[in-house]
């Protein structure tokens, strides 16, 4: 994507002096480089750029909503990365702009990361129509990046109309990327028996898409084995939807087969769930969720950087770890502390 003609203020280096007007302005116009300083701006943890990241976004809002949003997870090994590569090529090529955020697992000792998607997606990194995005999970639940539903709505304000987000892997605390987007894809393996025992009951409850990855090949049969294990596993679950029936598909993303029909059956979900207003209910129901996990999100940080609970978390948590205090007396305290 390259920048249009129109002329926008000049940017000062510091992110904290940044002009967000211009900022705004620049991602408007398409500029790659001001996505990806806008981006890093939502991702900062210093309040001093949690003020600036807010106010480029409200700037930016009026430009948002109009991209479809599609999460994609499965176990580690299913080719997730792989299937977004060609699957993200196909919708360049005919004419989609496409913004992939791949979040990658932070190390819970050190808090990194390898970032390595954009190897992993070798095509789509040089596609002059799509971006990709790797963010260190940092631990968030459910393996998407703390501020991937932000980093979205820039995406969407840069003019790519086409969302995919990428997770970790799959868990309960996956589902989580479930609440901000509009379609949920998981793909599995051939060889559903096994899945069938490593893969949590939340996920499939939540999926509106499933693909059976790798069945091209010698995989074919075990491949159609499993599907077919799939669409009677889903037959005892309660639909997420009283308008959609989750199909179970075959892709390859290696091979590039069944890509192009998911991603009709992609559209067809999104064109029903338009139809019959239960897309904007549920991108209205994501939005208050948000809302919440913010709130959620900086009371612990007050919590924790409060003087009065820094001074007696470390004695209150070696008396919980020795069994002199109870987990319920310690909370008690420290929100006494808080005054709450």
């Amino acid at each position: 994507m390259t920048d249009r003609a129109t002329p926008t203020p000049p940017l000062t280096q510091n992110a904290r002096d940044v002009d967000v007007e211009a900022l705004a302005a620049r991602i408007r116009s398409g500029d790659r480089a001001m996505l990806a300083r806008g981006i890093t701006l939502v991702e900062s943890r210093k309040p001093a750029d949690r003020s600036k990241a807010q106010a480029l976004i409200q700037a930016l809002l009026p430009a948002t909503g109009n991209a479809l949003r599609v999460g994609i997870t499965g176990v580690p090994g299913v080719g997730k990365s792989t299937t977004i590569d060609q699957l993200g090529t196909n919708l360049t090529r005919a004419g989609h702009k496409v913004a992939v955020l791949a979040v990658d697992p932070s190390s819970t000792r050190s808090g990194g990361s390898i970032l390595g998607d954009k190897t992993r997606m070798a095509r789509l990194a040089v596609d002059r129509n799509a971006y990709v995005r790797p963010s260190p999970s940092s631990g968030t639940l459910g393996g998407v990046a703390a501020r991937t539903r932000e980093t979205m709505l820039l995406c969407e304000a840069a003019g790519f109309d086409v969302i995919l987000v990428e997770t970790v892997g799959v868990g309960q605390s996956e589902t989580t990327v479930a609440g901000m987007v509009d379609v949920f894809l998981v793909l599995m393996l051939p060889g559903a028996g096994d899945d069938l025992q490593g893969i949590k009951k939340g996920v499939l409850e939540v999926a509106d898409l499933i693909a059976v990855n790798k069945s091209d090949g010698d995989n074919r049969m075990r491949a159609r084995q499993a599907a077919s294990d799939y669409r009677h596993a889903l037959h005892i679950l309660a639909p997420r939807s009283p308008n959609w029936s989750p199909p179970v598909m075959l892709v390859s993303g290696l091979a590039n087969e069944g890509l192009d029909d998911l991603w009709a059956e992609i559209e067809r979900h999104r064109a029903i769930m338009t139809r019959t207003g239960e897309c904007q209910a549920r991108r209205r129901e994501q939005q208050v969720k948000w809302m919440w996990s913010m709130l959620e999100e900086r009371m612990m940080h007050a919590l924790r950087t409060n003087p009065s609970v820094q001074d007696r978390l470390a004695a209150l948590e070696a008396g919980v770890a020795s069994g002199d205090v109870t987990a319920g007396l310690a909370v008690e305290e420290i929100a006494g502390l808080m005054g709450i």
